[in-house]
C-alpha cells in the first residue's frame, strides 16, 4: 500500500489500479437508527425516559435538551457505542442527528461528552424513582390492549464489575471481584418474550435477594390495578429462598416457585425418591430423573411449605434438586410434581436475557464515581434493550425471530448510509449490495 496525499493504493487486481479516498459525503455506519428511532417514538421509551428528570438549567442557556440527550445516549447504546466519549466524534453524524429530529448538515450538532457527564450526574434519586415507573407503566401500555392472563415475574441477580473507587462497589464474596449487584425483573405475559420491568443497581456487597420484596412491593400493586384478573406468579433461584419473600408472597396473594439450597432435612426428607432413582440407575446405567413432593419447614418458618423434588441419578453421583411453592397441588396446568418442576426452570431462559443486556448492550459500563450516576446508566442501558427487544418483536414469524440483540445490531443496524440533505429533502442512499433488504423493509414498514 502507498499514500499520495489523501489518496491511498492498494495491489492492483486484473491490471487495475485500486485507490481509497475519504471523500464519499457524509456516510453513516448506522443506517438502522431509523428503525430504532421509529419503535422508539411508538414506544414513547426516550420521551417518557426524560420527562421523569428534572431540569434545573437555566432554559435560556440550553442547546441540548434532556431527551435528545437521552435518546442520543440510547440509540448510541443500541448501535454498540455504550461511552459518552464516542460522541466527541459522533456528535455529528448525519443519522444520529437525524435520529435526534436535527438536519444532517446544516443542523445543530449533538452533545458531546462533557455535556453527556454533567447530565449523569445531575440525576437525583427521585429522578430514577420515576423512571423506574415509567418502565412499569411502558409494560402496561404494551399489553392493555391485549390483556394477558398470566404474568411471570422471574428475578435474578448478576455481577456488574467494577475498576475503580465508585460509590459502594465493594468486594462480593461469590463473585470473587469488586462489583455491584444489579437485581433484574423480567416479565413473561402470556406467550411473549421476557420483557425487562426493572433494573435496579445495588452495592456489592448485598445479599441476592436484597430488595426484592421492596420492588415488588412496588411493582405489583400497579399491574394488578391496571390488568385486573390476571394471574401473578414469581420465580427465582436460590438467592431468593428468604422467609421474607415467601412471606410477603404469601400474605399478598402471589404465588412462587423458588428454589431451595440443599440441606440433610431435605435429603432425609425425600430419602425414598433418592433410593428409587439410585436403584433404577444401578438396573439401566442410564440417567434416572424422578419428581416427588414433601412437606418441609425450615426453623424460621411459621409452618411447613410444599416442596417439590427432583432426585436425580447420573454416573456422576446423586444430584437432587428442590423446589419451594405455594402453588396449589392440583393446579389444572401444573398438575404433577414434573409439570412444577418444569415449570419452575422454564426460568432459566431469563440468563440469554442477562447475556444479551451484558455482552450485547454492555450494561457494565457503570463506571461513574457517584452510585446514583451509575444506576442511571443501568436505566439507559435497560432503554436500550427494550428497543432491541421490541424490534425482535416485529421480527416474528421470520427468520430473524430468534436473533439475539447482538446479531439484530449486526446485521440490521450496521448498514452504511450515504446522507444528503438538500433544500427539499433529506436523501439517504442505501447499499444495493445489502444481503437483508427484505428484513429491512420489514422493519421500516412494520408501524405503518
Amino acid at each position: 500500500m502507498s499514500n499520495s496525499g489523501n489518496q491511498l493504493s492498494f495491489p492492483a487486481i486484473g491490471g487495475k489500479e485500486i485507490v481509497a479516498q475519504f471523500n464519499g459525503g457524509r456516510v453513516s455506519s448506522d443506517a438502522g437508527l431509523l428503525l430504532v428511532k421509529q419503535a422508539d417514538s411508538v414506544l414513547g421509551l426516550t420521551a417518557g425516559l426524560s420527562r421523569c428528570i428534572t431540569d434545573d438549567r437555566q432554559q435560556r442557556k440550553v442547546r441540548q435538551s434532556i431527551e435528545d440527550m437521552v435518546r442520543q445516549r440510547v440509540y448510541g447504546i443500541v448501535a454498540g457505542y455504550e461511552d459518552c466519549n464516542d460522541f466527541d466524534t459522533l456528535c455529528s453524524d448525519p443519522l444520529f442527528k437525524v435520529a435526534a429530529d436535527r438536519m444532517p448538515v446544516t443542523g445543530l450538532d449533538l452533545a458531546s461528552q462533557p455535556t453527556l457527564s454533567r447530565l449523569e450526574n445531575s440525576i437525583t434519586a427521585g429522578d430514577l424513582l420515576k423512571m423506574a415507573e415509567y418502565l412499569v407503566q411502558l409494560f402496561i401500555a404494551r399489553h392493555r390492549s391485549a390483556p394477558p392472563a398470566q404474568i411471570i415475574l422471574d428475578l435474578d441477580a448478576t455481577d456488574d464489575p467494577a475498576h475503580g473507587q465508585q460509590e459502594l462497589e465493594f468486594y462480593h464474596g461469590y463473585y470473587r471481584t469488586h462489583c455491584f449487584l444489579p437485581l433484574l425483573v423480567y416479565a413473561t405475559a402470556d406467550d411473549c418474550e421476557q420483557e425487562l420491568l426493572a433494573a435496579v443497581l445495588r452495592p456489592g456487597n448485598k445479599h441476592a435477594g436484597h430488595g426484592s420484596v421492596s420492588i415488588l412491593r412496588r411493582i405489583l400493586p400497579v399491574l394488578r390495578e391496571a390488568l385486573p384478573g390476571c394471574r401473578f406468579l414469581v420465580r427465582g433461584d436460590a438467592g431468593f429462598a428468604l422467609p421474607t419473600f415467601y412471606n410477603w408472597c404469601e400474605q399478598a396473594g402471589v404465588e412462587y416457585a423458588i428454589s431451595l439450597p440443599k440441606n440433610s432435612r431435605l435429603r432425609e426428607l425425600s430419602s425414598d425418591l433418592e433410593q428409587e432413582a439410585r436403584a433404577l440407575f444401578a438396573q439401566s446405567q442410564q440417567k434416572v430423573r424422578h419428581f416427588g413432593e414433601i412437606q418441609y419447614a425450615a426453623s424460621t418458618w411459621p409452618g411447613p411449605r410444599r416442596v417439590v423434588v427432583k432426585a436425580e441419578m447420573t454416573a456422576k453421583g446423586y444430584n437432587p434438586r428442590f423446589v419451594v411453592t405455594n402453588l396449589p397441588a392440583h393446579d389444572p396446568a401444573l398438575d404433577s410434581a414434573e409439570m412444577l418442576y418444569g415449570f419452575y426452570t422454564d426460568r432459566g431462559d431469563i440468563e440469554n436475557r442477562i447475556k444479551e443486556l451484558k455482552i450485547d448492550i454492555r450494561s457494565g459500563r457503570t463506571s461513574c464515581h457517584r452510585f446514583l450516576a451509575n444506576q442511571f446508566r443501568l436505566m439507559l442501558h435497560a432503554a436500550a434493550f427494550i428497543l432491541l427487544q421490541a424490534l425482535r418483536a416485529l421480527l416474528r414469524n421470520t427468520e430473524a425471530e430468534a436473533w439475539q440483540a447482538g446479531t439484530i445490531r449486526t446485521k440490521l443496524l450496521k448498514v452504511g448510509a450515504l446522507v444528503v440533505e438538500s433544500v427539499r429533502r433529506i436523501a439517504i442512499t442505501l447499499p444495493s449490495s445489502y444481503p437483508l433488504q427484505g428484513l429491512w423493509k420489514h422493519l421500516a414498514l412494520a408501524y405503518t
